[in-house]
């Protein structure tokens, strides 16, 4: 059944896996990026910072807030380091410009990753002048979906009524806040095997039938072209 969207006034995009198709090429760069730095700044063997990187990213949202949280890190230079990464492992959508440029209201980004890095990504999409607005972690002071914090700072500096949002993203839980203030909810799946991840933190999640997913898709694009 197609949804009703008429009402939505405000659409929030998700960066990594969501405005493209989930891709381990391409992530696993940053999530190796990661463990480097990791093992660097902590001084540890490789396979245990893996593990601490793991670990905070299930129990703060990022891997970055743990560095934070835990070691006081810096995180500029994380954020630097991890996302200088090659971009030709990704394979720009050519629906999706049109499918976001159709959209009536304003378009945002917004992404648990730096601005530089949406920008980046974005702008190989083709796709990064469509949007209205982009807002990365350091515009939350480096706190993390799926925290409640960053929504309500989101939602304040760009004026969006949650009652008239719509928010695609690829992790179930960072839907849950969202969902709970009164935005309709998109889960953007992919048929890309991440059980390397930890259960709740993998791209999809473990739970796509959850009570806050409205709707689903593996195809960003054919869905925004169907259904609006």
């Amino acid at each position: 059944m197609t949804p009703d969207l008429d009402h939505i006034e405000h659409w929030i995009f998700d960066l990594d896996n969501t405005l493209y198709s989930g891709d381990d090429a391409f992530f696993s760069q940053i999530d190796k990026k990661m463990t480097v730095f990791i093992s660097d700044y902590l001084g540890l063997e490789p396979l245990d910072a893996r593990k601490v990187q793991k670990k905070y990213l299930a129990e703060y949202g990022t891997s970055l807030s743990g560095l934070m949280a835990v070691h006081g890190m810096d995180p500029v230079p994380f954020l630097d380091f991890v996302h200088d990464v090659d971009l030709s492992p990704l394979t720009p959508c050519s629906l999706l410009p049109a499918a976001i440029e159709a959209l009536e209201g304003k378009k945002y980004i917004f992404t648990n990753g730096s601005k530089k890095h949406a920008k980046n990504v974005g702008e190989y999409l083709g796709v990064f002048h469509l949007f209205d607005g982009v807002y990365g972690i350091e515009d939350v002071d480096y706190i993390p979906k799926p925290m409640r914090s960053p929504y309500i700072k989101f939602c304040d500096v760009f004026d969006i009524d949650p009652q008239k949002a719509i928010m695609f993203e690829d992790s179930v839980r960072n839907l849950e806040v969202p969902k709970f203030m009164g935005m309709e909810t998109v889960l953007v799946t992919s048929r890309v095997d991440w059980h390397n991840e930890p259960e709740e933190t993998r791209p999809a999640g473990i739970n796509t039938d959850a009570a806050w997913v409205d709707h689903k898709t593996d195809h960003l694009s054919s869905w925004l072209s169907k259904n609006t």
